[in-house]
C-alpha cells in the first residue's frame, strides 16, 4: 500500500550539521506563507479563541527559537531578513501589519519569549541590523507587558524573557523590578524533586508544560543568560534539572518516542527539548546520563519525528496534530502556527560542534541499566515502566506510565483523555472524545481506551470517564522489594464511587499491568473498561476481522493480506472474558480476572463480556482508524457491603521499529496471567 513518504526522513540527524540542516528545511517553506511585510506568517485558516493577528504573530515568532539558536551558534540563515523586517513591521503602529499593543493576558504575551530570547542570544545579527525606528518601535512593544496583569502560570516566564532580552540590547523599558518579582513568585511552584507544577498550590498538572514546553526549559536558560546577575537562583535551577532528569528519561523509550500526556501534544518534540536545554545550560547530569544518552533522547526524539508523514503538509509545514492532522485532539489555542513550539529543541545550535553534546558519540537508551523496570514518579502520580521480557533484546518491551490524580485545572478541550486515563503508552497514544455518547449507546465517539467509562442507564446521559480524581496516593506492594501501586478515588455521579489501584508489570508477568476496581452505585450503570488502542487495519489498509482462535493468527503470518485480527471471549464458568487486538501497530489485550462471587452475583449480574470497538476515525492520536479491546458489563445498584470488585489484566506489545505487526513470541506471553497482590486480595475478600 503506497503513502506518501515523510518529507525530511532522509536527514540522518546525526550531527550539528545535519540538525541545522533539517532546521532550514522548516524555515524555508515559511516564506511562502509570509506577509510583504514580514510581521505575519499565515498557515491556514483555523479558529482559536485569540484574534487572528495573533495567530499570525505566532507563526512569526515561534520558529524564532530555532532561528535565534542557529544564528547564536554562528551559522547564518539565508532568510534572517524576513524576520529583521519583520520586527520592523509588525511594532509599527503605523504599518498595516502592526501586531496591536498588549492587553491584559494577551497572546501575544506567549510570542514574547523567543522574542526575549532572540534579543538575548542573536541580538548581533538580529536587533543590530533594525533600523532606528524598527528598534524603538520593538523595544516599547515588547516593554508594554510590563504592566500588564497575566495568567498565574508559566506565563510569567514570557515575560521573564522578554525582559531579558531588553537588558541585552540595553533598553529603558527593562524593569528589574518586575524581573525580579515574577522569578520570585515562579519560584513558589516548585514542589522537590526538581518538579514543579504549572501554578499556585492545589494545581495538580504536571504535564510537558512543567519540563521541555516551559518552566525546565525556562529555568535552563535562564540559568545560562542570567548567570552573572542571579547566580544563586541559577544554580538551585542546574541542581532541579539534576534530580528531574532522572525521572523525565523515564517518558522516553528506546525508539525515541515520548509519552503522550496532556495537553499541547501538538508541539511534538518539543517535548525533548529539556535535554538540549540542559546542554546549553553546560548541566552535567547524574548516572546514566552521560552526554552520550543524552545526546540520543534529545536527536532520537526529532529523528522519531522525521519518519511521521503526517505531521507535515506537502509544502514541508507542520500540520495541527500529533502523528497525523488532527483537531479533536487540540486545544482551542492551537493555530496553525502553534506547532513551531518544537523548534525549542534546535537550542543545541546554539553550542559550538566542541561542546560535549556534539563530540560525545551517542549512546543507546540506557533500560539495561534501570532496575526494577518500573519506578514510581511521586510528584507526578505516575508509574513509569519499561517492562520487558528478558533475553528477548528490544523484541518485547513496552513503555508506558501509569496515572492517577492530575487534572487540568481550567477547561481543556478533553481534559479527561489527557490527564484522567488509567495508561498513557509511546506506542499505542491514547485517544479523545468526540462526543459523550448522549441519545445512543455511541462508545465508539468516547475515545474508551484505558478508562473506565459509567454511563447512568435510567437517564441516558452519556458516558462519563475519569476526570478528576480524590485522594490519590501511593502504597507499597509488601509482596515486592521497593515496589509501589497507585490508589485513587473517583465520583462520576452522586452516589456512585469508584476506588482503583494500578499495579505496574512484575517480572513474572512483565508485559501485562493490572486494575483493580471497588464499585459502589445507587443507580443502574453500564460500563466499559478498555485496554491500550491498536491500529484497527491490516497490513493492505483494510480493516481488521475477527478470527476464530489465537492460532488463527499464526495461519496468517503466511497470506498475502497478513491481515491478523481480533479474538473476543465471552468468559464462561473459569475463565473471564479476554479480548486480544493483534495488527501493524503490535498486540493490544485485555483479560476480566475478577472473582466469581455470591455476591457479585447478588449485586446485578456484573459479569463482563469481552468486545473489540472499533472507535470513530480520528479519535486515537497514532492511529486514524483504531480498534480497543473492552470489556463490558452492566451493574445494579448496591447496597452497603456488597461491593462490586473487578481486576482487569491489561497487555500491551509493540511492533518492533522498522517493522509491522506482532513480534515473535508474543503468543507466549499473552498466555501468562498476573497475580493480583495479596494486599489488594484481602481487601477484595
Amino acid at each position: 500500500m503506497w503513502t506518501p513518504p515523510p518529507p525530511f526522513a532522509s536527514n540522518p540527524l546525526k550531527t550539528r550539521v545535519d540538525l541545522s540542516q533539517f532546521l532550514t528545511s522548516l524555515l524555508d517553506p515559511l516564506a511562502a506563507h509570509t506577509s510583504p511585510g514580514g510581521a505575519r506568517i499565515h498557515l491556514g485558516f483555523t479558529g482559536t479563541h485569540f484574534d487572528e493577528t495573533a495567530a499570525h504573530l505566532e507563526g512569526f515568532s515561534r520558529p524564532i527559537w530555532g532561528l535565534a539558536s542557529l544564528l547564536a551558534g554562528g551559522s547564518p540563515y539565508a532568510g534572517t531578513e524576513r524576520w529583521v523586517r519583520g520586527f520592523e513591521s509588525g511594532t509599527d503602529p503605523e504599518h498595516e501589519e502592526f501586531w496591536g499593543d498588549m492587553r491584559d493576558r494577551d497572546q501575544r504575551m506567549v510570542e514574547c519569549s523567543a522574542i526575549g530570547f532572540c534579543l538575548s542570544v542573536a541580538k548581533e545579527q538580529i536587533w543590530d541590523k533594525m533600523n532606528a525606528r524598527g528598534k524603538a518601535n520593538l523595544e516599547q512593544w515588547l516593554g508594554g507587558m510590563n504592566d500588564k496583569k497575566m495568567p498565574n502560570t508559566n506565563w510569567l516566564w514570557f515575560r521573564v524573557f522578554s525582559n531579558l532580552g531588553l537588558s541585552r540590547v540595553g533598553s529603558s523599558f527593562f524593569s528589574s523590578e518586575r524581573l525580579k518579582a515574577d522569578m520570585d513568585h515562579l519560584d513558589t511552584f516548585y514542589i522537590g524533586d526538581g518538579w514543579s507544577r504549572d501554578g499556585p498550590e492545589g494545581v495538580v498538572q504536571l504535564d510537558y508544560y512543567s519540563s521541555s514546553f516551559a518552566i525546565q526549559f525556562a529555568q535552563l536558560i535562564y540559568s545560562k543568560l542570567a548567570w552573572n546577575d542571579d547566580r544563586e537562583r541559577c544554580a538551585a535551577y542546574k541542581e532541579r534539572a539534576r534530580q528531574f532528569a532522572l525521572d523525565f528519561m523515564w517518558y522516553f523509550d528506546p525508539e525515541g518516542r515520548a509519552v503522550p500526556f496532556g495537553r499541547s501534544l501538538t508541539y511534538r518534540f518539543a517535548m525533548s527539548s529539556f535535554w538540549g536545554a540542559c546542554a546549553f545550560a553546560n548541566v552535567e547530569l547524574p548516572a546514566p546520563l552521560t552526554w552520550g544518552v543524552v545526546k540520543g533522547l534529545q536527536l532520537r526524539n526529532i529523528r522519531w519525528w522525521t519518519q511521521q508523514a503526517g505531521a507535515y503538509n506537502v509544502d514541508g509545514t507542520l500540520t495541527i496534530g500529533y502523528v497525523y492532522p488532527n483537531g479533536a485532539m487540540t486545544e482551542n489555542y492551537n493555530s496553525p502556527g502553534s506547532p513551531y513550539w518544537c523548534c525549542k529543541s534546535f537550542i543545541t545550535l546554539a553550542l559550538p560542534e566542541t561542546h560535549p553534546f556534539w563530540t560525545a558519540a551517542e549512546e543507546p537508551y540506557p533500560s539495561h541499566l534501570l532496575t526494577p523496570f518500573a519506578k514510581p514518579l511521586h510528584k507526578p502520580f505516575h508509574i513509569a515502566t519499561h517492562s520487558a521480557v528478558p533475553g528477548s533484546g528490544s523484541a518485547l518491551t513496552h513503555s508506558y506510565i501509569l496515572s492517577s490524580g492530575q487534572r487540568c485545572s481550567y477547561a481543556v478541550k478533553n481534559s479527561a483523555a489527557k490527564y484522567g486515563k488509567f495508561g498513557y503508552s509511546t506506542a499505542f497514544g491514547y485517544s479523545v472524545a468526540v462526543s459523550n455518547g448522549l441519545g445512543g449507546p455511541g462508545l465508539e465517539e468516547v475515545g474508551a481506551d484505558s478508562v473506565l467509562a459509567l454511563r447512568d442507564l435510567e437517564h441516558d446521559e452519556g458516558w462519563r470517564c475519569r476526570r478528576r480524581v480524590d485522594d490519590a496516593r501511593f502504597e507499597p506492594n509488601p509482596q515486592e522489594d521497593r515496589a509501589e501501586w497507585l490508589r485513587s478515588v473517583w465520583r462520576p455521579y452522586p452516589g456512585v464511587e469508584v476506588e482503583t489501584w494500578l499495579v505496574p508489570p512484575s517480572a513474572a508477568a512483565p508485559l501485562w499491568h493490572l486494575r483493580v476496581h471497588r464499585i459502589r452505585t445507587n443507580r443502574r450503570l453500564a460500563a466499559a473498561e478498555g485496554g491500550w488502542a491498536g491500529d484497527g487495519q491490516r497490513w493492505d489498509g483494510r480493516h481488521l476481522d475477527e478470527v476464530t482462535g489465537v492460532n488463527e493468527f499464526a495461519d496468517q503470518k503466511s497470506t498475502k493480506t497478513k491481515g491478523y485480527g481480533y479474538l473476543e471471549s465471552a468468559g464462561g464458568e473459569t475463565a473471564g472474558a479476554a479480548v486480544v487486538v493483534v495488527s501493524k501497530s503490535g498486540v493490544s489485550g485485555i483479560v476480566d480476572l475478577s472473582p466469581s462471587s455470591e455476591n457479585a452475583a447478588a449485586v446485578g449480574s456484573g459479569k463482563r463480556t469481552g468486545k473489540a470497538f472499533r472507535t470513530d476515525a480520528n479519535t486515537n492520536i497514532m492511529f486514524p482508524r483504531a480498534i480497543v479491546p473492552t470489556l463490558m458489563a452492566e451493574l445494579d445498584p448496591t447496597s452497603k457491603g456488597q461491593d462490586v470488585w473487578w481486576a482487569t489484566a491489561v497487555f500491551g506489545i509493540p511492533a518492533r521499529e522498522g517493522e509491522a505487526g506482532p513480534p515473535e513470541g508474543w503468543e507466549l506471553e499473552w498466555m501468562k496471567r498476573p497475580i493480583v497482590p495479596e494486599g489488594i486480595v484481602k481487601l477484595m475478600q
